[in-house]
């Protein structure tokens, strides 16, 4: 894998993580009194903290998926899943 294609792979991990990570203790303002607020919206949504998470638990998966591909346990060219060859 270069490093463009783990950077892709990294940053749709990283999105995919984010919208897990997302609803994660949100509660909303059950009055709705805020100016500008929809009555669902979160009184405070932690974006930052909730990207740092992101970014841990993303970087994990991320390891996880390398380390895969990498491995000989998963290949197209060579052991079990291999085509063979006429």
């Amino acid at each position: 894998m270069n490093w463009f294609t783990g950077f892709v792979v990294y940053f749709l991990v990283w999105w995919t993580v984010l919208f897990a990570v997302l609803p994660v203790g949100i509660r909303p303002d059950p009055d709705g009194q805020a100016p500008g607020n929809w009555r669902g919206a979160p009184e405070a949504p932690g974006i930052g903290r909730k990207a740092l998470w992101t970014t841990v638990v993303a970087t994990v998966v991320f390891l996880g998926i390398y380390s895969l591909i990498t491995s000989d346990w998963l290949s197209f060219r060579h052991g079990w899943l291999a085509m063979p060859i006429d």
